[in-house]
């Protein structure tokens, strides 16, 4: 058996290091490459759609079929630009855009940050980073230049970092653009909406303007009354969704954390309006979602929340906790659940003026139900799950990149190996295990080279046990199983393989 050796560092993951991973590996790639890519926009190769294909069958398996509360829904992704109108995207959903006029480059203001450099408490200039884990050490290492620069003396007042939207009208020509250095070069925060613009039909006017959606959520209010009228649910019920948005992000960034094509994964869930109903119901997803992501294999000690203040939460909401993740780049959000009160399907009552009243027979009355909404994003979930899965031992004294992914998210379930592929028997023994599983799961068919060398190919696909027919298979008709974490290895008989794999694979669930 192998010996491992080393234990996995899950907060020092290197973002280069993920990139190159998914790359190499065939989880992800830029698209379009070919042609220079186009940026905010990628494609999943061979691996990485299983591994999607699995992260979205596990919370449809574990929010939809696995509860009687909650039904599905598929909206499409262009709707009536009146939709929009209602939810208040066409009037409100922007971001404060800056623009470089020099580099003619364009940043998000308030992923801009800037701050005053101090002398002996002279003021000598400005610095600006944009965000990342690491912008306040680099905000220093600037203000040290432009004092070396200016030939200053003295004492370095440390510096406090500000978003740009804090910023003063009359500092703005003072602070630099992070792509020159120059200052005055940056323009006064404006809004920019972010919706994906285009038209419907032949012609080419206001009369034809339609957005593809930048979110999920609105397919499911205007769909409340038809799924109401038929399909027999009462409140408290959910609809669950699965489906692409888009967003003309100003800076995509961080490889696909901030996407402009992207996946949702999203429940509205309606209950009374009862003014102390909501707060137990809110709170009662923030658990139930904590827990699911723990039980796709997430580290809980890369986990975290985020309870928004009330000046910060958007205008509809009454409460929103993020549950937030350790990237390689930061602590983000990874999931909002949010209580959006009543809004949604108020706005859509109002402006298309059809009830979507909601009438509780238990209560003999009607009322608009409220909303608790849990969301998070396909791809920035993947994108949590390679990095806490990511691993480097050592095995037998040589370095290995292991993926740790659940065996319900592995890309490939198992590799069928025969020890040798000059070997008749052992080949067409390993052929009919191969076969027999294929019908039940993504399995991996590999006979070339040495043996060690195809488990550590497995290893670093995350690929969760991988099965060698050798000669003793001939013999007594049993087979090798190791295991990826652990290196161990066990015998067992060639007819419990399957059953073996259904129990790690479908009823294993990591708590």
């Amino acid at each position: 058996m192998d010996a491992v050796k080393g234990e996995c560092n899950y907060s020092n993951v290197n973002m280069e290091e993920i990139v190159a991973l998914c790359k190499r590996r065939g989880f992800i790639f830029h698209s379009s490459e070919i042609y220079g890519g186009c940026n905010g926009f990628f494609d999943y190769g061979p691996l990485g759609i299983e591994l999607k294909r699995n992260i979205k069958n596990s919370w449809w398996k574990d929010m939809v079929h696995r509860r009687e509360d909650i039904v599905g829904l598929d909206s499409s992704i262009i709707m009536n630009t009146q939709v929009w109108k209602a939810s208040g995207h066409i009037e409100g959903f922007s971001d404060p855009m800056v623009d470089c006029k020099e580099s003619k480059l364009r940043y998000r203001a308030d992923q801009l940050f800037f701050a005053k450099v101090e002398v002996d408490g002279e003021l000598i200039g400005y610095v600006s980073v944009l965000e990342d884990a690491q912008m306040q050490n680099e905000a220093q290492k600037k203000a040290e230049e432009l004092k070396r620069k200016l030939a200053k003396q003295g004492v370095l007042v440390p510096v406090k970092l500000k978003s740009y939207l804090e910023a003063e009208i009359s500092e703005y020509d003072q602070i630099p653009s992070p792509a020159t250095g120059k200052p005055g070069s940056l323009t006064p925060p404006r809004d920019f909406n972010l919706m994906f613009q285009t038209y419907l039909g032949a012609l080419r006017d206001e009369s034809a303007v339609a957005y593809l959606r930048p979110e999920t959520a609105q397919g499911i209010f205007t769909n409340f009354k038809n799924v109401v009228d038929t399909c027999r649910v009462k409140v408290p019920f959910g609809i669950a969704q699965i489906g692409k948005a888009f967003r003309n992000e100003i800076t995509p960034r961080n490889f696909i954390f901030r996407s402009r094509e992207f996946e949702q994964m999203e429940i509205e869930y309606f209950i009374s309006p009862d003014e102390n109903a909501w707060q137990s119901e809110h709170q009662r997803w923030i658990n139930i979602c904590w827990d699911w992501l723990l039980s796709i294999g997430l580290q809980q000690e890369l986990l975290g929340k985020d309870v928004h203040k009330k000046e910060k939460l958007s205008h509809y909401s009454r409460a929103t906790t993020d549950i937030t993740f350790k990237f390689p780049f930061g602590e983000q959000e990874l999931q909002g659940i949010a209580a959006r009160g009543n809004f949604d399907l108020s706005q859509h009552q109002q402006t298309s003026g059809k009830s979507l009243e909601y009438f509780d027979e238990e209560r003999k009355e009607r009322y608009i139900p409220h909303v608790i909404e849990p969301s998070i994003g396909v791809d920035r979930l993947f994108l949590a799950i390679i990095c806490s899965a990511y691993c480097e031992d050592e095995v037998e004294g040589e370095k290995r990149i292991v993926l740790k992914f659940h065996p319900r998210l592995a890309p490939i379930k198992a590799a069928v190996l025969p020890l040798v592929k000059n070997k008749p028997e052992i080949v067409e023994k390993a052929r009919g295990l191969f076969e027999k599983l294929q019908s039940r799961w993504n399995i991996f068919w590999d006979t070339s080279g040495a043996i060690g060398r195809r488990y550590r190919r497995m290893d670093e696909v995350g690929t969760p046990f991988c099965i060698t027919i050798d000669f003793d298979t001939l013999e007594d008709d049993t087979v090798t199983i190791r295991y990826r974490d652990s290196t161990e290895q066990i015998r067992i008989a060639i007819d419990q393989v399957t059953s073996f794999l259904e129990d790690q694979i479908e009823f294993s669930r990591k708590n």
